[in-house]
């Protein structure tokens, strides 16, 4: 098949999924399509790329300034979710007494300005970081949460997972690149790199698993079989780019995170979060085991890795003392500037590292250990709200713990707590849909406890736990 063909077709294809997944008994806001593009530029490359807007200059130079091009997008898509926000003022008032350490660790961040080198640079970071948030806000604000969490999986996916593999099979110029380490040819479909392909498809694949495993369970759904048809396709394109992307930690997460859903979907789990956290401490004392043990290079190598984690190792040891002040760090997203930037790309020519590959020690260097303490804050918040959802609907509740997990284990060897970053705008999205506020939209019968496209049964859900809040029309 020819590469316009392969167009064509996959164009066809992508329609006709979402022709599938298609669902007239539920209506979510057209705001929606904010937090949507916003992950299809995240989730692969910025907009000046893909309209060949190129940026002249020293690599230093575009990493410092970015493109104005795509500051602009972002910026447009942030003050049209700021509005939305405002219109929905009163349902996005009870969220931050939930969701508080989130805010607390934004605040901070806004705050760690005063003492970075290149406060400007930050600020700009800092605003970036602040649409992460408010695209989090407009999707648990919907009149329909749940069927908005779903249009969000689904209008992304539908788009982003056949594209990759569209550009990877047929456009190779497009879709695949060269490893700086060794030099040999990886996959990085619509993605910057195989790294952002891996966190992109993973985040998206636990999304379908959970439509599959919700729409498995409720035998009543309307069109159950077409919904089911478009996302298994999903699922398929999402486990096919996992095993070409070759990122091994994305790999992990998934399993980790597909592992949690499925074990809590056994009956004798089910609404039991005693279960989920014998679960989570269980991986982590294998973990802990593997490493106290001497083990950790065999599983390295298992995943096809170095036991330096293709040279992670070595940068950690090489900034770690480059931290300027160990309890407040360098500033928001200020480490990797300046003379610390140089130091670096001149200690590592070929890589040019621009990140710790380690989330952990990412928020060490610029937000020192008091950030470390507010992530881990955040940590524990959003697992204890993802773990009380549990008790309310086991499937959506072993979502938000999957995502929560997910992302406390792919920040040991990737910068998971940064904006713009699919596993970031996920964790602070199991964070925020974990509220009381998400779980007050169930109706209290269990037989309506779900995804049943019930629109009457959530606004009076709605009605009885917000009576102040009027309903709007979307």
């Amino acid at each position: 098949m020819s590469s316009w063909t392969a167009l064509i077709v996959y164009a066809l294809g992508i329609v006709g999924l979402f022709f599938l997944d298609r669902d007239g008994s539920v209506r979510t806001s057209k705001a929606l399509w904010l937090p949507v593009i916003w992950l299809w530029i995240v989730g692969s490359r910025p907009v000046s790329i893909w309209l060949g807007i190129t940026h002249f200059g020293p690599p230093y130079k575009e990493l410092v300034d970015g493109s104005p091009f795509d500051r602009l997008i972002f910026l447009i898509l942030m003050a049209l979710g700021m509005l939305v926000l405002i219109h929905r003022s009163r349902r996005t008032s009870v969220l931050p007494r939930a969701s508080w350490p989130i805010l607390v660790y934004f605040f901070y961040c806004l705050f760690s300005i005063l003492w970075s080198d290149f406060p400007d640079i930050a600020f700009k970071r800092w605003t970036k970081a602040l649409g992460d948030l408010v695209m989090v806000l407009i999707v648990v604000t919907d009149a329909d949460p749940l069927a908005a969490l779903r249009r969000l999986f689904s209008r992304t996916g539908f788009i982003l997972m056949p594209a990759s593999l569209l550009v990877i099979k047929y456009f190779g110029d497009l879709g695949r690149a060269y490893d700086p380490f060794i030099g040999t040819q990886m996959n990085i479909g619509v993605a910057a790199d195989k790294n952002m392909l891996g966190v992109t498809t993973f985040v998206l694949s636990l999304g379908a698993l959970w439509r599959i495993l919700t729409l498995l369970r409720d035998g009543d759904q309307l069109n159950r079989g077409r919904h089911l048809l478009a996302q298994g396709t999903l699922l398929a394109f999402g486990l096919t780019l996992l095993m070409i992307a070759h990122s091994a930690t994305s790999v992990v997460c998934f399993a980790l995170g597909a592992g949690l859903m499925l074990a809590t979907g056994l009956s004798k789990s089910k609404s039991r979060p005693a279960f989920v956290h014998a679960l989570v401490l269980g991986i982590l004392l294998a973990g802990g085991l593997t490493i106290s043990l001497g083990s950790e290079a065999s599983v390295v190598h298992a995943l096809g890795r170095q036991t330096n984690l293709t040279g992670r190792s070595a940068i950690w040891e090489a900034v770690i003392p480059m931290t300027p002040n160990p309890v407040l760090g360098a500033g928001f997203e200020s480490f990797w500037l300046g003379s610390r930037l140089e130091a670096m790309w001149n200690a590592f020519p070929v890589f040019r590292p621009n990140e710790a590959h380690n989330g952990y020690i990412e928020v060490y260097l610029n937000l020192g250990w008091m950030g470390v303490a507010l992530i881990a804050l955040v940590l524990v918040n959003g697992y204890r709200r993802a773990t009380a959802v549990f008790r309310r609907d086991s499937a959506f509740g072993a979502l938000m713990v999957a995502y929560v997990v997910a992302a406390a284990f792919y920040s040991i060897t990737e910068a998971g707590f940064r904006m713009l970053d699919p596993i970031w705008i996920f964790f602070l999205l199991a964070t925020a849909a974990s509220t009381d506020f998400a779980s007050n939209l169930y109706d209290e019968q269990p037989e309506t406890i779900g995804l049943r496209a019930n629109r009457g049964a959530v606004f009076s859900a709605i009605d009885r736990s917000f009576p102040d809040i009027p309903r709007e029309e979307n």
